[in-house]
């Protein structure tokens, strides 16, 4: 059997036909669905990017104990579980951050590619490589620092002649290169791929095409990389309504572009033989504020709705006969590793260097196997020290814990912007994004704070919510 993970960065699952969304066009992943259990209350527990992988490696808590961080030695990565069980396995991927010095993601594959150059990679140092800023809205330096990071992604796309250049053509290609590669060898079982795709992260710069499948009424220079920097940096009174939208239709054309990319790796999958043989997950890290909550970007430590809920699909190997359907159990990100290991059914001892993973998560496979269709009836999510969450089907409770910790999306501590008291929603759970032409400041699926009115409801919450904390401090 082979494992193939995809991992498509800040994909919101209310930009997925298959999620429901009825004009971003994602035909490839929409068809992916309808052979997959698609689990429609996943969400990751601390974020972001590297806390929600160190859980989905290790398949162990992050929120209370670790934020934005390196593998730590005593981890034990799902590549390393499958180090000496026979498997061939790949890291390919454009997320820089799991590169940078020190953070040891690429930890157990036996092959690693990065695809360098996304967002602010020193990847181009060459002095002699200009780039216009006079083609680009303001809107997307507003800081020195802010000009630093766009300037330094222009330089690392300066190269770029068609889409064939974007980082997921560039990272779909390289993943199809290594299975071809295992293929020709003759091998075409125990095959692990880990394919970690930075888009549909910002900057948000489809070709024109792409854009122009969502373009509201909007003429200025674009904004694909909108400024965070500064004390207010990516709040939406920096920005006017027509540019939110602007903004809003830049995401939508990636995530049809990232689609595009998934059909390509999809039906090469299945070209070279390798598609009933194999488990399938496509899933994502986070989502991404797009003017909700009044927020562009992940510029603050909330973990609402539009954040913490994730893409997450899996189609099983035919071997399993799972039916593909959709299932409403909460699901966190730590069931992946369980969920994988478990579905192998590796011997316990394989060789005198076997590391053996401590999972909090839970597996999938009995609700993947129709065997059951609950797994939790609750949710937690947030960032380490900044910010808790807990969400039922009904209700979202927010609580702040105002530890002063560095967010660890990388914005400092702000006092004057920090959270207080308690919040508490009634989650719409049928909320659809309008198109960018119609959105408006409100659109969200967590709209009027009922704390005061409810209480009793938030100390029920917040107590089971507190109870899950402490058992993973």
């Amino acid at each position: 059997m082979n494992i193939i993970v995809v991992m498509l960065d800040s994909l919101r699952p209310d930009h997925l036909g298959c999620y429901g969304n009825p004009w971003v066009k994602t035909p490839n992943i929409d068809a992916f669905a309808k052979e997959s259990i698609v689990f429609e209350r996943a969400y990751a527990e601390g974020m972001p990017t590297l806390p929600v992988r160190t859980a989905l490696f290790t398949g162990r808590y992050t929120l209370m104990r670790r934020g934005w961080q390196r593998l730590e030695p005593e981890d034990v990565p799902l590549a390393e579980v499958l180090w000496d069980s026979g498997y061939s396995t790949a890291l390919i991927s454009d997320t820089y951050h799991m590169h940078k010095p020190a953070m040891a993601y690429e930890r157990g594959f036996d092959y690693v590619k990065w695809i360098r150059g996304q967002e602010a990679d020193p990847y181009i140092v060459d002095p002699n490589i200009r780039v216009d800023l006079s083609k680009w809205s303001p809107k997307n330096y507003l800081t020195d620092h802010d000009r630093n990071v766009f300037t330094q992604y222009l330089k690392n796309t300066a190269h770029w002649k068609s889409e064939e250049d974007h980082f997921i053509a560039q990272v779909v290609k390289e993943s199809i290169k290594w299975l071809e590669e295992q293929v020709a060898r003759g091998r075409e079982d125990k095959i692990f791929l880990w394919l970690d795709s930075f888009d549909p992260h910002e900057p948000w710069d489809p070709p024109q095409e792409y854009y122009e499948l969502y373009a509201p009424d909007y003429s200025d220079l674009p904004i694909i990389q909108p400024s965070i920097g500064g004390r207010d940096g990516g709040f939406v009174k920096h920005f006017t309504l027509p540019e939110v939208q602007h903004i809003r239709a830049q995401y939508a054309g990636e995530v049809t572009l990232v689609d595009k990319w998934m059909g390509v790796f999809f039906d090469k999958v299945k070209e070279l033989g390798l598609w009933e043989n194999s488990l399938v997950v496509l899933i994502s890290d986070h989502g991404e504020p797009l003017g909700e909550h009044s927020i562009i970007r992940k510029v603050r430590p909330w973990p609402y709705e539009e954040l913490s809920r994730i893409v997450f699909i899996v189609k099983p190997p035919e071997e399993l006969g799972a039916k593909p359907r959709k299932i409403k159990t909460f699901v966190q990100t730590v069931d992946l590793a369980p969920t994988i290991v478990d579905l192998l059914k590796l011997p316990e001892k394989r060789s005198r260097w076997t590391v053996k993973p401590q999972y909090e998560g839970v597996s999938l496979l009995p609700v993947i196997l129709g065997e059951k269709d609950d797994i939790r009836d609750y949710a937690i999510a947030g960032h380490y020290g900044r910010s808790w969450s807990i969400r039922t089907e009904k209700y979202s409770l927010y609580l702040w814990p105002r530890q002063m910790t560095p967010y660890t999306f990388g914005t400092r501590y702000i006092r004057e912007q920090e959270k207080v008291e308690p919040e508490l929603y009634v989650v719409n759970r049928s909320y659809i994004p309008p198109k960018p032409k119609d959105w408006t400041l409100g659109d969200q699926p967590e709209t009027e704070n009922i704390f005061k009115e409810e209480r009793a409801v938030a100390r029920e919450l917040e107590l089971k919510l507190r109870r899950e904390l402490i058992k993973i401090l």
